[in-house]
């Protein structure tokens, strides 16, 4: 669970210089731009144009993707080494916390992305937590992975990247999973977690055979999880039902 002092940081710094009705119509705003204007919404990060548009994706879509990852990982039963999270796309950095902090004790993370917010808003994220973390501009792609990666998560992300970025990363991570991903490589996890929609993401299918190929599992999600009482307000006010979160997810 997110703990109450986080989404207490959480909401007093995003609702500091605005009011909750700027973030509800800043929330439907988002939500139609990913759903009726994916490709325009994605490219260059237009989709988070806007302190509003940022307040709303931290504040709403930040915690159902952190009990979501939260709720992946408790019932795929994955036990972690020690070692670090990387956290692929990291975003606002729920996902790769919501993995560490998964470990007892929590790993630490690094986290990768290319937004200028994001990566900040990341940080916070991180340490308001209480997980020690380094953040660092790099697409998901190429990415070089620290030593000790005991697993690699990507939420939410795969689906936003160019096919040849998407190609390089499927290229990186299969090599990783066969152990030649360098000296340290051996025992790594890799955890993919995708919206269910099949439209967004063509390439499903194929990564889900090169996953199982290698001894993995590709799995549905249905989740009904306690929501913190500003994102059902933020829902409710915006028209969203997130009475059962969805994704869909890739692991070995």
């Amino acid at each position: 669970m997110l703990s109450d002092a986080f989404l207490q940081q959480l909401e007093q710094r995003h609702l500091a210089n605005l009011t909750f009705s700027e973030v509800s119509r800043a929330l439907r705003a988002l939500s139609s731009a990913y759903v009726e204007r994916r490709e325009s919404a994605l490219a260059d990060h237009k989709a988070l144009d806007g302190a509003g548009k940022r307040a709303a994706f931290a504040l709403y879509y930040g915690p159902l993707h952190f009990l979501l990852v939260q709720h992946v990982v408790r019932e795929l039963g994955i036990a972690l080494q020690p070692g670090v999270v990387v956290d692929l796309g990291c975003g606002t950095g729920v996902a790769g916390a919501a993995v560490a902090a998964s470990a007892t004790p929590p790993l630490d993370v690094v986290g990768f992305d290319t937004h200028p917010w994001t990566l900040d808003e990341a940080r916070f994220t991180y340490r308001a937590l209480g997980l020690h973390a380094d953040v660092r501009r790099a697409r998901a792609g190429p990415v070089r992975l620290p030593k000790h990666t005991s697993i690699v998560v990507a939420a939410f992300v795969v689906n936003e990247l160019t096919d040849k970025d998407r190609e390089a990363l499927l290229a990186s991570l299969l090599r990783l999973t066969a152990g030649d991903g360098g000296s340290d490589s051996a025992g790594t996890h890799v955890l993919i977690v995708e919206p269910i929609s099949h439209r967004i993401s063509p390439w499903w299918d194929q990564w889900a055979a090169e996953f199982i190929e290698r001894g993995g599992r590709a799995d549905q999600w249905k989740a009904r999880v306690d929501l913190p009482p500003l994102v059902w307000r933020l829902a409710r006010a915006s028209g969203l039902r997130p009475d059962v979160l969805t994704a869909r997810s890739l692991f070995v």
